[in-house]
C-alpha cells in the first residue's frame, strides 16, 4: 500500500506526459518483496537438478501444506488419501506426506 501512495504522489506531481515507467516506480521494492518470496518462503525451493526425471519430479510436487493451507495435525486420511481424479496425474508415494 505505501508503493501505491508513492506512485501516485509522483504521478500527481509530474507531468503525465512526459513519464516513463523508471520516473514512477522504483524498481527497489519490488526486487526486495520477489527476492524475499523467493528466499524465505515455505512455498518456494530449489529446483532439483540432477537429471530430468528429478527435475520434472521436482515440477510436478504438491503439497496442501504450507502458508494457507493444512496443518499436518489437520489433514485427515481423507484428505490425505489419493482421488480417483489424481488417478495417472499424481504419485502418491513422491508427495511431501510420503507413503504413510
Amino acid at each position: 500500500m505505501r508503493m501505491e501512495r508513492i506512485i501516485k504522489d509522483r504521478m500527481s506531481t509530474l507531468d503525465v506526459s512526459d513519464l516513463v515507467p523508471a520516473q514512477i516506480v522504483n524498481p527497489r521494492p519490488v526486487m526486495g518483496v520477489v527476492k524475499e518470496f523467493f528466499t524465505s518462503s515455505q512455498m518456494c525451493q530449489f529446483m532439483d537438478n540432477e537429471n530430468p526425471l528429478a527435475e520434472l519430479e521436482h515440477k510436478r510436487r504438491l503439497s496442501a501444506t504450507g502458508p494457507g493451507g493444512l496443518t499436518r495435525e489437520r489433514a485427515g486420511f481423507e484428505v490425505r488419501d489419493v482421488q480417483p481424479s489424481h488417478y495417472g496425474r499424481v504419485c502418491p508415494i513422491q508427495t511431501p506426506d510420503g507413503p504413510n
